[in-house]
This record gives C-alpha cells, structure tokens and sequence, in this order.
C-alpha cells in the first residue's frame, strides 16, 4: 500500500483537528438549541478537494519535466545522451520531502508541490533518456498510465473490483514483496553485482514487469478506496493535499515501471 496514504495518519490528523489542532482554526463549542446537528469543528475533506489538489501537482510536475527534459544533453555521433549532473540530487531531494511529508502531513500543502517540482524534474530528465533510445516510448508510457489510471478509477466506481480486507492484505504483501527485490538488486548493484530481471529484456525480466505494473494499479485501487472512506470518516480538509500526493506517488511508480517493461519489449 502506499505509505503515504497510512490509515493511522488520517486518524491522528483527524483527532488532533477536532481537538482544535492545525487546519481546525479557531475553536467555537457546539449550539445546544435548536436542531441537533453533526459537530466536528474543522472543515472536513471532500473528493472535489483531492481531485483539485492533485491537479495542482500535476500541473507542477508537467512544468518541471519540461525542464528536466531540457537539461538532457542530446546525442552526437561521436556520444551518447547524459542526463544532468544535478538528477541524483534531486532524486534525494525528492525522496527527503516525500519523507517529510510523510512524517507531517500538515506540512502537505506546502511539501506537495516542491516534491512535484523535483518528481518532474527527475522524470523529464528519465523520460528524455528513455526517449533517446526508444523513439516514442515516452507517449505511450503516458497514454498506458492514463489508460490504466481511467480503467481502475472506473472498475472502482463501478464496483467491478470491490476493495476487501483480503484484496488489502494481498497488494500490501505483493508491494512489500517488490520494494524488497528493489532493494536487493540495489545493494548487489552496489558490490558491483546485478539482478538482471529487474533491467534485462529476458522472457522472465518482462513477466516480472508485468507483475509490477499490475501491482503498480492495484495500489490506485486502494489510495482510491482510502480517500473515498476518510472523506465518509470527514476527515480534516487539510488532509486534501496530502491525499493528492499519495495519489501522486503511485501514478509516478505506474509510470515509470511502465517505461522500464516498454524498454524492454522494444529490446
């Protein structure tokens, strides 16, 4: 599941705004006359209020990309193309402010838009390599995550799929499972070894993407699941932003391991 969009989080956020925490403003006790009416005291989130933040965000990111694509150094005849000096700063950079946010989601409205700042940056500058080697890869990458975002939106909303506790379970185990491989390819990367699967264009290499990328979609199923029952649940408004960018963090995931299975069929 995405860490980002953490069932403990929402409901810390949740009792500290009704406390009179950030985002609660200004406390007022209830109206003991008249008709009795639900009391929270804070604005609640709505749906309208993700969408709209993870809008914001992704416009963001558009813009950085087209930096970062820029920053690529294109192809001679006598070398290949290089990415910016600066990528590998800002893909720390990038995982900091994911983990600060993370840490304080009433930090999101602020931390959300540097962290799609630098995301753009980094996946222009990505997407610009892979377009490089790869004539058009890059528009079918987008037009597959759209795709797969439209088609899992759609199989929620409509129920195809229901969301149970053991579907839960399920995609957190498989998503454990691959951030493990990941890590183990990059530590044997690092005493020069490697885990060739994860890159290599082999019939198992494509089959494991495969599974990554559906993992990849089946985690939109649970942050769409998520935003829709802490919206029932009304949970604080400020919590909006940090719902968009948990959305966010698996659409970026989906996109890139979409890259990664489409360079491989292209091999």
């Amino acid at each position: 599941m995405n860490p980002a969009l953490d069932e403990r989080t929402f409901e810390r956020e949740r009792a500290a705004a009704a406390a009179g925490g950030a985002g609660a403003g200004t406390y007022q006790p209830p109206i003991s006359d008249g008709p009795v009416s639900p009391w929270r005291g804070y604005r609640a989130m709505t749906v309208g209020g993700v969408a709209g933040a993870t809008a914001v965000l992704f416009v963001i990111l558009l813009a950085t990309a087209v930096v970062g694509w820029g920053a690529v150094t294109p192809p001679t005849q006598v070398r290949a193309a290089s990415a910016p000096g600066w990528l590998f700063l800002a893909v720390l950079a990038g995982l900091g402010v994911a983990i600060a946010t993370i840490v304080k989601p009433r930090w999101a409205r602020f931390t959300a838009p540097v962290y799609a700042a630098l995301e753009g940056l980094v996946l222009g500058a990505i997407s610009r390599l892979f377009e490089v080697q790869f004539p058009g890869i890059v528009i079918q990458a987008v037009a597959l995550t759209l795709a797969v975002f439209a088609l899992m939106w759609v199989a929620f909303a409509t129920r195809l799929i229901k969301v149970t506790q053991r579907l839960r379970v399920g995609i957190i185990v498989a998503t454990g499972a691959v951030a493990v491989v990941y890590l183990v390819g990059w530590v044997v990367q690092l005493f020069g070894g490697s885990v060739s699967f994860i890159n290599e264009p082999s019939a198992f290499g494509i089959l494991f993407s495969l599974a990554v990328v559906g993992i990849a979609a089946f985690n939109l199923l649970l942050d769409f699941d998520f935003v829709q029952r802490n919206v029932e649940r009304a949970a604080p408004k400020h919590l909006e932003w940090f719902a968009a960018f948990g959305l966010m963090v698996t659409l970026v995931w989906l996109y890139l391991e979409l890259l990664r299975l489409l360079s491989k069929l292209r091999r």
